[in-house]
C-alpha cells in the first residue's frame, strides 16, 4: 500500500499550503504547475517534458 505523509509547499512569495504527499519523500525545488487535462494524467507523471517541474 502506498505510503502517504504529511507535505508543505512553500513558494517564493512565502506562501505555504500544508497537504498529504503521493510521491518520494524528499526536499525539491521546481516550477509548480498544473494540467488541465481530463484523461492522460497517469502519464503526465512519466513525461520528461515535465522534468523539474512540481505538478
Amino acid at each position: 500500500m502506498l505510503q502517504r505523509s504529511h507535505a508543505v509547499l512553500v513558494l517564493a512569495d512565502g506562501t505555504i499550503f500544508r497537504g498529504i504527499s503521493i510521491g518520494a519523500e524528499g526536499v525539491s525545488t521546481g516550477e509548480t504547475i498544473f494540467n488541465t487535462a481530463m484523461t492522460g494524467y497517469q502519464e503526465i507523471l512519466t513525461d520528461p517534458s515535465y522534468c523539474r517541474q512540481i505538478i
